[in-house]
């Protein structure tokens, strides 16, 4: 019972991670588009008005991307170190 309950849990966790037309795996994306040196915000949520929770200065996993947002512009689930949040795809390039 206990060991189906972690189960049900990790995959609701796993849905909420990854947007609708997301991928399975992510993949490592560098950050393009900046001035050099200029870091990426990361996002609590996919809307540049979002609080900041992090950055992204070289590379990161990307979960997937949206452009099911407030704003209409592409949005894409990343992780850099220990943040997960939202940066814009406009700025990252697959590795």
């Amino acid at each position: 019972m206990r060991a189906s309950f972690a189960l049900s849990a990790a995959i609701c966790c796993a849905a909420v991670l990854i947007p609708g037309h997301a991928r399975a795996e992510p993949q490592v994306y560098r950050i393009s588009g900046l001035p050099p040196g200029e870091p990426l915000s990361i996002r609590a949520e996919p809307d540049p008005s979002a609080e900041q929770i992090g950055e992204i200065r070289t590379r990161a996993l990307v979960f997937g991307c949206t452009n099911d947002t407030p704003s209409r512009t592409t949005w894409c689930r990343v992780k850099a170190g220990r943040v997960l949040g939202w940066a814009r795809r406009r700025y990252l390039a697959p590795e």
